[in-house]
């Protein structure tokens, strides 16, 4: 792919005004963090027209940057992501990943640095209970409890998710999220983590993105690396079940909790007035299905006839469940897709697209915002992830990715339009902090506000960092 178009915007007035660190002190800290003028940044730092108290941060998870599997050493228990890269030893693995498990108060030194207020982080239900269920490994747990009151001391609000793909092997030897005991034993692991960290954490998310963990099972390159199509309802409703009977059971433990979930929601949209159906049928199967679960209390024609074919038991209790009131919706938003009338995604003729092969169209988000605050009685909202894969490139100077800021400044303008036009939204968070292992893709696909240098794992806050940072200050409210 020609990627020559993802530097549109010269990088000569940042690399002047940019100094890195000395060795020394980039060793000593494990982060670089160059100096910055606003004044000469390609990208403008404005104050957007944003509700008080909204938030800026950035997002992780667990397996992506942690590193730190052996069992022997960590007392973590196996994953289904070991068992995928064992199956394919050629690719990338997350046994050192970025070494978050070992480096992670000065990566919360670093953040505290880049002026962030919230931090989301996923937690690894294999390293809390290495077989799912059963005996809990303390130092697991504490190592969260460490990063919680990292995070604190240095005023940085943690966002925390339950569950962010890595489920522990035992887990998948027993049906994975094809099996409502997964779901029950799911829960029980929520109410170990709450009873440990409820104290300090008032944000919690169930799950990240269950469409993406059923496509590890209908067969999209992820674990476990299944491929049979005919799991995905099956998957997804047990995932909803999972979800509503974690949140009951958080909110048995304390109310006063803040319980929601995190969709990956990917707005399909009609080339032409002929395919408007195939477009609807294709956000009503694969995204809205959550949304209509916990928000409406029910799936859409176009689920439950697919239920139907596949043997999928629905009850009424099973909706009761599933739709509890939620107390914030996160939605992480990456790109739209475009179909016509045969239901066929088509590529946009001249369209922008990130590395990943992603389109960037920021004007999509805004349409989607308004669109669900017309269909749905929405929760407060946070854009829990949104980032781009982009060339970046590596001076004497720093690591520079305009193309990143202006990614970022694009995508705040159309939650801009979307808040004027009605749109309760509460927070951004940048995926991601740091460079880190992009699942089966390994670490070509760099998405960080962070470089992580491979052979020393040194930090480089790149520009679009630096850029965050004094838009952030920015926007103080």
């Amino acid at each position: 792919m020609n990627t020559s178009k993802n530097s549109r915007t010269a990088s000569g007035a940042v690399a002047r005004t940019a100094t890195v660190a000395k060795g020394k002190k980039a060793s000593r800290m494990g982060y670089v963090f160059p100096q910055f003028s606003a004044a000469h940044s390609p990208v403008p730092v404005r104050r957007y027209n944003l509700p008080k108290g909204f938030v800026f941060g950035a997002s992780t998870s667990a397996y992506q940057i942690e590193g730190a599997v052996d069992q022997a050493k960590y007392g973590r228990g196996p994953s289904i992501w070991e068992d995928y890269f064992t199956a394919r030893p050629l690719l990338d693995n997350g046994a050192v990943a970025c070494d978050h498990y070992n480096r992670m108060k000065e990566d919360v030194a670093m953040i505290k640095k880049m002026g962030h207020k919230v931090y989301r982080f996923s937690v690894s239900w294999p390293r809390i209970i290495p077989n799912g269920t059963g005996a809990i490994n303390e130092q697991g747990l504490q190592f969260y409890s460490d990063l919680v009151d990292e995070l604190l001391a240095q005023g940085i609000e943690p966002y925390l998710t339950l569950y962010h793909w890595d489920l522990p092997r035992a887990m998948e030897d027993i049906g994975g999220w094809t099996s409502r005991a997964v779901a029950e034993h799911f829960a029980d692991f929520a109410e170990v983590v709450v009873r440990r960290l409820g104290d300090r954490v008032k944000k919690w998310c169930t799950f990240n993105e269950p469409e993406v963990i059923v496509a590890g099972y209908i067969g999209d390159g992820l674990a476990p690396g299944l491929s049979n199509p005919k799991l995905r309802v099956t998957v997804a409703h047990t995932l909803m079940i999972a979800h509503g009977l974690a949140t009951k059971r958080i909110r048995s433990i304390n109310s006063n909790l803040d319980v929601g979930i995190v969709v990956n929601l990917v707005p399909v949209e009609p080339a032409t007035k002929a395919a408007a159906k195939a477009a609807r049928k294709m956000w009503q199967r694969n995204y809205a299905i959550y949304l209509d679960g916990i928000l409406k209390g029910k799936y859409s024609d176009t689920v439950l006839e697919e239920a139907a074919e596949t043997g999928v038991s629905i009850t009424a209790e099973d909706m009761e469940l599933i739709a509890q009131p939620i107390d914030y919706l996160g939605i992480n938003w990456y790109l739209r897709l475009v179909v016509n009338a045969r239901g066929r995604v088509i590529k946009v003729p001249a369209a922008e697209e990130t590395l990943m092969g992603w389109e960037i169209c920021p004007a999509a988000l805004t349409r989607m915002l308004l669109a669900m605050n017309q269909e749905y009685t929405l929760p407060p909202i946070y854009i829990t992830e949104n980032g781009a894969a982009l060339a970046d490139t590596n001076t004497a100077t720093g690591v520079h990715d305009n193309r990143r800021m202006l990614y970022i400044h694009e995508h705040l303008s159309a939650i801009e339009l979307a808040i004027a036009g009605g749109v309760d939204m509460r927070g951004y968070f940048a995926w991601s902090l740091m460079d880190n292992l992009e699942w089966s893709l390994g670490y070509s696909k760099t998405f960080g506000m962070v470089h992580v240098d491979r052979q020393t794992l040194v930090r480089t806050v790149k520009d679009s960092g630096l850029w965050y940072r004094a838009m952030i200050k920015a926007n103080r409210r």
